[in-house]
């Protein structure tokens, strides 16, 4: 009911920043937040961020907070992630999520997720 396709990912040198971005389509006024996750190689996917659709509240996690900034631009259907001060430890493929409005806290729909790749 509602597609996810992330961009923007890519190889990037230590300290340096990108913009992810993931456009929602389908039935896009369902949704209730958006939200940033990711997992690199041999560990548990982890939450980075998320924003609620219509009030644009924010919230991040601990090991990104002060780095990362989570954005929407409800016009476009599309949510960003702005990754300034890139560490190695970032490295991971980043997933956009939407949660739904029927059950609070459940990631209903997932993009396929787009490679970040920081390099010292």
């Amino acid at each position: 009911q509602v597609q996810l396709v992330e961009s923007g990912g890519g190889l990037v040198q230590a300290g340096g920043s990108l913009r992810l971005s993931c456009a929602a389509s389908g039935r896009t006024f369902i949704i209730y937040a958006m939200g940033w996750f990711r997992q690199a190689p041999g560990k548990e996917r982890e939450f980075v961020a998320t924003i609620n659709w219509s009030g644009g509240n924010t919230y991040a996690a601990d090991s990104v907070k002060g780095r990362f900034t989570i954005s929407r631009d409800n016009a476009k259907n599309t949510v960003y992630l702005q990754m300034n001060s890139l560490k190695p430890e970032d490295t991971a493929v980043y997933y956009c999520a939407a949660e739904g409005r029927v059950v609070p806290g459940r990631w209903d729909y997932w993009g396929q997720g787009t490679q970040v790749t920081v390099s010292s």
